[in-house]
């Protein structure tokens, strides 16, 4: 078993500040007390018009305060718990202060979530409260209190909730409040997430104020610097899911970091792009699809361009300029050649400054959760201005346990542990983990917190390695291996990874448990087939329409044929990917095979899929045997995906 912690951290040296006696509402508080000017908050009240406004820290806090007592009038004491079912918006952020100011808990549930897992989570949490959106939302938790018994209250954002609220509030003195705020204590509940249930029912994790602020308070003291140029005061667009800890680590660290935050509910590409360029952020917090998306994005807009040779010579040079700068760092080379500089320096003029200006123009770096982002596209984001740190961390966790030490980034792993943090591999290939921010047990199982925490260590579920300077790469879930007939042990997360780059694959889930070798069920990206359709022809080259057709159908078969043969480069012969099938719809939430945190559900996927996933390997068992390993992946004549994605 090896073993890293605080001697391998990612910031040895950095302190994470004084010991915290109070709750995470405490934050807010003494900022706007030091401060009560400082812009706290970016408010987008039109979205058609583009424009922010700023709410000071002063102005939050009296936000916040009004807000708590509504919510002490209306018999919230401490230790209750109110779940909140909302996108991110600036009322979460003024709502979920207002709880942790009174010694409540919060209970984030996603706005997408099904009928039977808001009745499980708010059954399961004893909510005497519940906070949706808009009508919908009512009608949703209306269908199930009948078996809520402790649930008092829904209150409606849309429907002017909030401000009832104030409205209510106002005979409640603010020494109330005060004295309310100042019992909470560090180890008191603040909030219990749910995970996303891959399987089965999703499980509270009770998270203290002291485990959320943890991992803000470390990232805050190494890397705040970075995320801003000298002298200006960092700006994060929220726009990932407060109803996920990744998103509620952005909230903390914006709040006890002095940084302005603005909210986006939207998670369109539209919206995001709209976002960026009014907001102006100067730092990202994102998972890899949305960096996987943005690259599609950029490439698709080249090629509409006429500029898509451009663009790849453009991407290459980055990915090179990006690597040998890499090694520099490390110790491990001398950096970018004169010539490869100077390339570098043209491609800056003419394509990466666009780039980042399709991004509001002001970012300096970012960070990418949830998931191991493609070492190749980490390297291309380096090389165009926008270094891309890849961290670790889970629900258990309150969020990040490691992070790449600045001036000492290695692409392709998550860094290294956090400062208080110590990780462990265990003999089969499990990361474990102890620290501040691994979580107080899951709500009501007893049994699963023993069985997550031995000894102190809290079991991740996932497999890992740690190298000679204790970089942690993750290599996958450990109830994700899939086992084929002959015996080998497959991760699947490399491949699923390695494909999702290819510009037309928007989906891939990799199966094979019992089969005779390792197949994909891969779905593809509707703009970008609809793109890639309209440039295989040049003007004046119109075949008729049957002729067009089987043309189109051929070049796809090739197009996806090579995306799997350069995911294969990345595995064994053993673990390659001998079969594939091309599927009619997209993994999603709504269809029930994606979690909200847009994590596969693998179960499901193969339920959903069976006779599909049977069918691609009866035909790849009409090959010849003397003829198999020659063959490329087989490609059913029914996949005429075009018909699908018009």
């Amino acid at each position: 078993m090896r073993d890293f912690g605080n001697a391998r951290a990612a910031a040895p040296d950095t302190a994470t500040g004084p010991a915290m006696t109070g709750g995470l509402a405490d934050s807010l508080f003494d900022t706007a007390g030091r401060n009560p000017g400082l812009p706290q908050i970016a408010r987008r009240t039109d979205p058609a018009d583009g424009t922010w406004t700023t709410v000071t820290a002063g102005e939050l806090r009296e936000e916040v305060l009004d807000l708590a007592k509504g919510l002490v009038a209306s018999g919230l004491r401490p230790g209750h718990r109110v779940a909140v079912m909302a996108r991110t918006r600036y009322e979460w952020t003024v709502l979920s202060c207002a709880l942790w100011t009174i010694g409540a808990e919060v209970v984030p549930i996603y706005p997408t979530s099904s009928h039977e897992q808001i009745e499980w989570i708010l059954r399961d949490a004893s909510c005497v409260a519940v906070v949706v959106e808009d009508e919908h939302g009512v009608m949703t938790v209306g269908s199930v209190c009948g078996s809520l018994p402790l649930l008092r209250h829904v209150w409606q954002l849309d429907a002017g909730a909030l401000r009832d609220l104030v409205e209510r509030g106002r005979p409640v003195p603010v020494t109330t409040i005060d004295s309310l705020r100042r019992i909470v204590l560090p180890d008191s509940t603040a909030v219990v997430a749910y995970t996303s249930g891959t399987t089965g029912h999703p499980r509270g994790c009770a998270l203290s104020h002291r485990n959320l602020a943890s991992p803000c308070d470390t990232l805050l003291a190494g890397w705040r610097q970075i995320a801003a140029p000298p002298g200006e005061q960092p700006a994060v667009l929220a726009f990932l899911p407060f109803s996920h800890v990744y998103g509620l680590m952005i909230q903390g660290m914006c709040l006890r970091g002095g940084i302005l935050m603005g909210h986006e509910p939207e998670l369109s590409a539209d919206a995001l792009a709209s976002a960026f360029l009014t907001f102006r952020p100067t730092f990202l917090y994102a998972v890899p699809y949305v960096f996987e998306k943005l690259y599609k994005n950029f490439l698709r807009t080249a090629q509409q361009a006429g500029r898509g040779a451009l663009f790849e010579r453009a991407g290459r040079t980055a990915r090179d300029y990006a690597s040998a700068a890499e090694r520099q760092r490390l110790g491990t080379g001398s950096g970018p050649g004169f010539d490869l500089k100077f390339q570098h320096a043209l491609y800056d003029k003419a394509v990466y400054r666009k780039l980042r200006a399709a991004l509001g123009g002001r970012v300096c770096g970012a960070v990418s959760g949830g998931s191991p982002l493609n070492r190749e596209l980490a390297l291309f984001y380096a090389g165009i201005g926008i270094f891309v740190q890849d961290g670790y961390g889970l629900t258990e966790t309150s969020g990040g346990i490691t992070a790449q030490p600045v001036g000492r980034e290695k692409s392709g792993t998550v860094g290294r542990p956090l400062p208080g943090v110590d990780v462990q591999v265990a003999a089969d290939g499990e990361l474990l983990v102890r620290g501040p921010s691994v979580f107080q047990g899951y709500v009501n199982d007893d049994l699963g917190t023993r069985t997550a925490l031995r000894d102190g260590w809290l079991a991740t579920g996932d497999l890992g390695r740690l190298d000679s300077e204790g970089y942690v790469t993750i290599t996958g879930r450990k109830k994700d291996i899939i086992v084929t007939s002959s015996g080998k042990s497959v991760a699947p997360a490399a491949l699923e990874e390695r494909l999702r780059v290819h510009p037309l694959i928007h989906q891939a889930v990799v199966v094979g448990d019992n089969r005779p070798c390792v197949g994909a069920l891969i779905t593809l990206d509707p703009e970008f087939v609809a793109h890639w359709r309209g440039a295989l022809f040049t003007q004046g080259d119109a075949p008729g329409r049957d002729a067009r057709e089987a043309r189109e159908e051929n070049a796809l078969r090739q197009e996806v044929a090579r995306a799997v043969a350069a995911a294969n480069t990345t595995v064994s012969r053993s673990e390659s990917i001998r079969v594939f099938r091309v599927l009619t719809e997209p993994f999603d939430v709504a269809n029930g095979l994606l979690t909200p945190s847009m994590k596969l559900r693998r179960d499901a996927i193969a339920r959903r899929y069976a006779v599909e996933i049977d069918a691609m390997y009866q035909s790849s068992s009409r090959i010849p045997r003397e003829r198999r390993t020659e063959e490329p992946p087989t490609w059913d004549d029914s996949d005429d995906v075009f018909r699908r994605v018009r």
